[in-house]
């Protein structure tokens, strides 16, 4: 993970308070939202991470601390009065599946992102989970990036398809779960999914499949990423963003060009922070990080892929 280049990347996402329950307790109002586990994972690879996003007058400042703590840029959150997003939600006893138990979106109902000059200029874009229209609204102020990335769910391919196509016309990168790809493409097999979802605007889809490990699809070929084992994982929340985050800030520190080769080792990188994350609640997993920890799991999973 030495960095050669130090590209700067953007993200526009949620900031939000999570309730979480689950066999490993109850976890009341803890930091969530997408930008924040994409940009604190990111934030181990280049130190040119931007977030917009926004939160009410509710969110503690201690939270903000923490983002510029990890070199993260924090201009681009607005603080609007009302109260933060908020999502609570329940896991199984066996973290498979969960049940969300009640969402208010608060400020973030209104969220309309406007960029800086500076993120107008960004290196890389990823678009968080967020409407597909201010999806494309972003998309409209950017400039030519050298990579855009993007994530959708369920909700949003559900109730918004012709907003998310005109989002997807615009993306390089899509990374989504299995269960999106399939409500996406309307294709059970995850091949025929990937190539459907490819012709509608991305050259590479990334499909998440949690404790299954992820695949990538590209011109030319496909590669597979495998989960690693854990003892004990806590919390899957954010875990999708964490790998975002590794994916796209190794891109962001890499040199030359971002052929398949840059994007098989993203891939890793990306479970390697995933991993993290899942192992506590909130953003702890990340916490405390450094890059030989983050070696040493990343050569944990070359032994796990090696034969």
């Amino acid at each position: 993970m030495k960095t050669s280049v130090n590209r700067s990347l953007l993200v526009v996402g949620s900031v939000a308070f999570d309730d979480i329950d689950g066999p490993f307790g109850h976890h009341p109002r803890i930091l969530g939202g997408s930008g924040s586990f994409f940009a604190t994972a990111a934030s181990y690879f280049t130190n040119k991470v931007a977030m917009v996003a926004v939160v009410g007058d509710d969110f503690p400042q201690e939270h903000l601390d923490f983002f510029e703590s990890r070199g993260i840029d924090i201009s681009g959150i607005e603080k609007a009065s009302g109260d933060t997003f908020f999502w609570q939600g329940k896991y199984s006893d066996d973290l498979s599946s969960r049940e969300t138990l009640d969402t208010r979106l608060g400020v973030f109902g209104d969220f309309d992102p406007k960029l800086s000059d500076s993120q107008k200029n960004s290196d890389l874009l990823f678009l968080g989970n967020i409407h597909p229209s201010l999806q494309t609204s972003v998309l409209g102020q950017v400039g030519t990036p050298l990579l855009i990335a993007a994530d959708t769910m369920n909700f949003w391919i559900e109730g918004a398809k012709e907003d998310l196509l005109k989002t997807l016309a615009g993306v390089q990168t899509l990374i989504i779960n299995d269960e999106e790809a399939r409500e996406l493409s309307g294709d059970f097999n995850l091949v025929q999914a990937a190539k459907k979802i490819r012709a509608m605007g991305p050259s590479t889809l990334v499909i998440k499949r949690g404790d299954a490990g992820a695949m990538l699809f590209y011109e030319g070929g496909n590669f597979f990423a495998p989960a690693l084992p854990l003892e004990e994982p806590r919390d899957p929340t954010g875990a999708g963003d964490c790998f975002a985050g590794g994916f796209m800030g190794y891109l962001a520190q890499v040199e030359g060009d971002l052929g398949p080769e840059r994007v098989r080792t993203a891939m890793i990188y990306g479970s390697v922070m995933a991993s993290f994350s899942v192992e506590q609640f909130s953003l702890d997993g990340l916490k405390g990080l450094d890059e030989t920890r983050i070696e040493e799991r990343f050569e944990l999973f070359r032994e796990l892929a090696r034969f």
